[in-house]
């Protein structure tokens, strides 16, 4: 009940500080100032209303209450405003400023001209009261103005014909639309690049012309549309270019030999003041050649292509005319630092366990002399369990250690022929190799190498694929002698079969995403990401050829050790929807399968199985804390929880979903901008059959739906445009493990002590957590 109280009254005075901060901040003003209250358009169309009020002035425009606020708690001083020391933070209060309300007027004026409101008029009123203004614009719209007869005059022939081939076929200005001058523009730019692209370096945008006519008939337009010549000629002249120069510079110690080399065939004069680089894997990405006419679309490939490889931290293309017709063409580009090192380290601290992670990362960004990038990557991390008894050293519950290297080549590098065309993206090749060494006090340790040869291009620009041919890997994989017999005196030897083992693998991955790019973009779109992991059909049709040999279990083993096989998929499906402004709403729907057969039909691996929680998903559920199904905990002895701690709640089927709301709480505070989130989460975990370990645990059509678990939360983002630091709060609504009226925990929040107290004595040492806190970089989805 104090609890309750407590709440209620923290929650009510909040409210009542965010609803009377605008009353408050008029008694800090002088007389003659008021602060805006209510600023309203009237007499526009619904679907212009949200495009019109831009045009009202920011510095008129009503405070946000949360930004207000803050700005007074710290820049206020016995009732007034301080005139020295001001912070920034929040948003200073906007004040009633009658020149500002009539340029407003004026820009709302202009903007329903550009619409075809030629007669529009704004009339602004201002009504004071106790300090406080309100503002409204009341429009006169009228009737607006429809396209009548388009005409065209072209001074040159051929841009005529280029402009009914490019541009003509989809074309927004059109005979019976309404007149828009956005559309007038976004023809203008149509004929820019495509007369840029076929060879005409001269022109410019102010060739072409709009001229208006509205005297015909009533509310109609006639267009016509001029593209002129310029003054010094009879025609626009189109260039081919000529030699091509490529100059990498060097502005550290200059080289006693500066590589100069001339490629007859292209044309290209290579002059390389750094000695580190090759000619033919940069020409790749260079996309204005010699004998070629000039492309601006081509130029800009070239741009994005040659920075996408990476190694170059600037990029410079220019040209110089060497006739009438013709043009050099100048590539100068400034590499990065050779070799780089990164050190990286996080502290984490979950459900009363505490450690801390550190990596470095060593990379050589030109390791062949064509921006292949090698990285050598370290990581450790170490996790301390406080039940355990001892000293510091004795604490320890598990540490992981991680070695790995990535060859990453700009371009496909396969044993046949194929194109390297990279209209929309690099492909990219990339060898990698990386060892795992993980133990667990007490309970299990794990050697885990892995090689990967994978092959990644854009088919165009919203869809991504990643082909990996080749995923070897071997895993070798150990139970403490004492727990692994005390699992098999519990009855969990399956357990100990799946996990306490050896295997060599043979496998292939492939992935396709579908709108990546659109992810940090404020529209509306679908986002998609589908994989496929096979592994073992190789080796099992070898098998059937070569005699192997076999386990006691009849697995059959390649170099003594069992291989896998199996089959896994998972699909990401997210639909987002711009509410206007900064307001965002995401659905993601993630489902997953992973069936063992053949060689390993009994259980699904530890590494290829699903979990449930964590900050990406469930995040009201710590990582590896959720299901699988209605498993409950209670039913393992207090040993085997410990020990068992994040290795027992794993299944081969994933069910997940999240529904989440975006919106801007501050513009500015510490140089970023404050981004908050509402959120609902759902889910689960299943095994494919029945378990002895985890009973409740298997997937049933009849029974899934009450598994489902449910989670709710908050969460705070800090935006600085480069990376964004996220901070969320996921609340447990519901939770499977529990039966019938008794999963919906949310119900026992306020009498938390002796839920918890209760779930401990049935439950120890696991203690339950109704809040889960969730800390990491960038957007969880």
């Amino acid at each position: 009940m104090i609890n309750n109280q407590r709440l209620l009254a923290f929650t009510s005075i909040t409210l009542l500080l965010l609803i009377f901060t605008s009353c408050r901040t008029a008694r800090f003003l002088n007389e003659d100032q008021a602060l805006v209250d209510h600023v309203d358009i009237h007499g526009v169309k619904p679907e212009l209303k949200e495009t019109t009020s831009l045009y009202i002035s920011n510095e008129i425009k009503v405070n946000s209450r949360v930004n207000l606020f803050i700005y007074n708690l710290f820049n206020t001083k016995d009732g007034k405003y301080k005139k020295r020391n001001i912070r920034n933070v929040g948003e200073a209060p906007h004040l009633l400023d009658s020149g500002l309300v009539d340029l407003s007027a004026t820009q709302i004026k202009r903007f329903l001209f550009t619409k075809g409101y030629f007669g529009a008029s704004v009339k602004p009123e201002i009504a004071v009261k106790n300090k406080r203004a309100a503002i409204h614009f009341n429009v006169t719209q009228g009737d607006p103005y429809y396209m009548n007869k388009i005409t065209y005059n072209f001074a040159d022939s051929l841009v005529a014909d280029l402009y009914k081939k490019e541009v003509k076929p989809a074309t927004v200005i059109k005979e019976g639309d309404q007149y828009d001058a956005v559309n007038l523009i976004t023809e203008r730019e149509k004929l820019y690049m495509a007369m840029r692209d076929h060879g005409y370096f001269d022109y410019i945008r102010q060739y072409m012309r709009v001229a208006v006519d509205s005297m015909s008939k009533k509310n109609q337009l006639n267009l016509e549309v001029q593209v002129e010549n310029p003054s010094d000629s009879t025609k626009h002249q189109v260039y081919t270019i000529d030699n091509v120069f490529v100059t990498i510079r060097n502005f550290g110690t200059a080289k006693k030999e500066i590589k100069q080399t001339f490629d007859s065939i292209n044309k290209i004069h290579f002059k390389d003041e750094t000695n580190n680089f090759r000619l033919k894997p940069l020409t790749r990405y260079m996309y204005i050649k010699s004998g070629h006419p000039y492309n601006l679309t081509k130029e800009n490939l070239s741009y994005d292509r040659l920075y996408e490889m990476n190694g170059f931290r600037s990029v410079k293309i220019h040209y110089q005319k060497t006739d009438s017709n013709r043009l050099d063409a100048f590539y100068e580009m400034v590499p990065r630092p050779l070799m780089g090192n990164q050190i990286e380290g996080e502290f984490t601290l979950s459900s009363g366990m505490s450690g801390f992670n550190i990596g470095n990362t060593f990379s050589h960004r030109n390791i062949f002399g064509g921006a292949e990038l090698l990285e050598v990557k370290l990581r450790y991390g170490i996790l301390f369990d406080p039940r355990l008894s001892g000293s510091i050293s004795n604490k320890i519950f598990n540490n992981d250690i991680q070695i790995g290297v990535n060859l990453i080549v700009p371009r496909m590098m396969t044993p046949f022929p194929v194109s390297n065309n990279a209209q929309y993206g690099l492909a990219k090749t990339t060898f990698s190799t990386s060892l795992q060494i993980f133990n667990q006090d007490a309970t299990y340790s794990n050697r885990y190498f892995i090689n990967t040869l994978n092959y990644s291009w854009h088919e165009s620009a919203n869809k991504f694929h990643s082909f990996t041919p080749i995923v070897l890997e071997y895993r070798q994989g150990r139970l403490n002698d004492n727990f692994a017999q005390n699992l098999i005196d519990q009855g969990y030897l399956l357990y100990v079969r799946s996990n306490n083992r050896e295997y060599f693998g043979l496998g292939s991955q492939y992935a396709f995403t579908y709108n990546a790019k659109k992810l940090t973009k404020k529209e509306n779109f679908n986002y998609f990401k589908g994989s496929v992991d096979l592994s073992g059909n190789i080796l099992d049709l070898v098998s059937r050829v070569v005699k192997f040999d076999r386990t006691a279990d009849g697995e059959k083993k390649v170099l003594g050790v069992p291989y896998l096989q199996y089959a896994k998929t998972e699909l990401d499906y997210r639909l987002y929807r711009n509410l206007g402004g900064n307001r965002q709403f995401v659905f993601r729907i993630n489902p997953g399968i992973a069936i063992p057969y053949g060689n390993n039909s009994t259980l699904m691996i530890f590494e290829k199985s699903f979990y449930g929680g964590g900050m990406n998903g469930m995040r009201a559920w710590q990582a590896r804390t959720l299901g699988p199904g209605s498993y409950n905990r209670e039913s393992v002895s207090e040993d085997l929880r410990l020990n068992l701690r994040n290795l027992d709640q794993l299944g081969e089927i994933k069910i997940e979903g999240n529904a989440e709301y975006r919106f801007r709480i501050l513009n500015s505070v510490l140089g970023a901008k404050m981004n908050g989130a509402t959120f609902v989460d759902f889910g689960n975990v299943w095994r494919l059959k029945e378990n002895e370990l985890n009973p409740g645990g298997e997937f049933k059509f009849d029974k899934f739906l009450s598994q489902i678990a449910i989670g709710t939360g908050f969460g705070l983002r800090f935006d600085s445009d480069y990376f964004i630091i996220r901070l969320d709060a996921g609340l447990k609504v519901k939770d499977p493990q529990f039966s019938g009226s008794d999963q919906w925990v949310l119900k026992h929040f306020f009498d938390s002590k002796e839920f918890k107290d209760q779930y401990y004595q049935t439950h120890r040492p696991d203690r339950y957590n109704f809040i889960q806190y969730n800390f990491g970089i960038g957007l969880p989805f």
